[in-house]
């Protein structure tokens, strides 16, 4: 299997991170990681378009020569191909719950902090947009408090004391946050306790640059 991925952007962070707890803890997935230079617009090119029409990253080409083009699809794909220590386990309710927390990561705090990035310093180019940086701001306050409030019974990390996709989801997330210097916690000692914890793991001295 191929993984086309781009460093530093979210999506592709996420699955190398996922790629690389599973590869820590001793799984062989096989995955060739190969970088399509989105700066140079490599991903927008006829090759990568074959790959994925929405030009998007990242893809995931099979074994087949098919592709899964959705960074949850993937990391879901390699769940259930390569069961034996998978991330989300085998109980039906953990499983549940931390496809929950991963949603509410992805959905109320990766997206609001890739909008507040590309409001106040994109590095797409993007004009600076003061209102939609503030809005995108004040949106991520219930849901860093959810994380925060989750903390709060002493887990080491977001589902307990187990990695999960969502500490591969939020800390892609913040990696981009980053990226731009930003710091959106605010007053979460147990969130900046564990974002600290996360960056010392061996995945994430594999993957993370900052």
């Amino acid at each position: 299997m191929k993984l086309y991925m781009v460093p530093l952007a979210p999506n592709p962070t996420k699955v190398m991170l996922y790629i690389a707890e599973r590869e820590a803890a001793g799984a062989e997935l096989g995955i060739e990681q190969i970088v399509v230079n989105t700066l140079k617009g490599r991903q927008r090119e006829p090759e990568h378009l074959a790959r994925n029409p929405f030009g998007t990253l990242p893809v995931l080409e099979l074994d087949d020569g098919s592709y899964l083009v959705e960074s949850l699809a993937i990391i879901q794909y390699l769940e259930d191909r390569f069961p034996e220590g998978s991330l989300l386990g085998d109980d039906p309710l953990a499983r549940a719950r931390a496809r929950d927390i991963e949603r509410v990561v992805d959905l109320r705090i990766a997206s609001p902090i890739g909008a507040y990035i590309h409001a106040t310093k994109s590095p797409l180019g993007l004009p600076a947009d003061p209102k939609a940086a503030a809005q995108a701001e004040k949106s991520l306050q219930t849901p860093l408090d959810y994380l925060e409030n989750l903390l709060g019974d002493g887990r080491e990390l977001l589902t307990g004391n187990n990695v999960s996709i969502a500490d591969c989801t939020m800390q892609a997330a913040l990696q981009f946050a980053r990226f731009i210097e930003a710091d959106l916690f605010g007053e979460r000692p147990l969130l900046r306790a564990w974002d600290t914890r996360y960056r010392e793991r061996e995945a994430a001295n594999a993957v993370l640059k900052w």
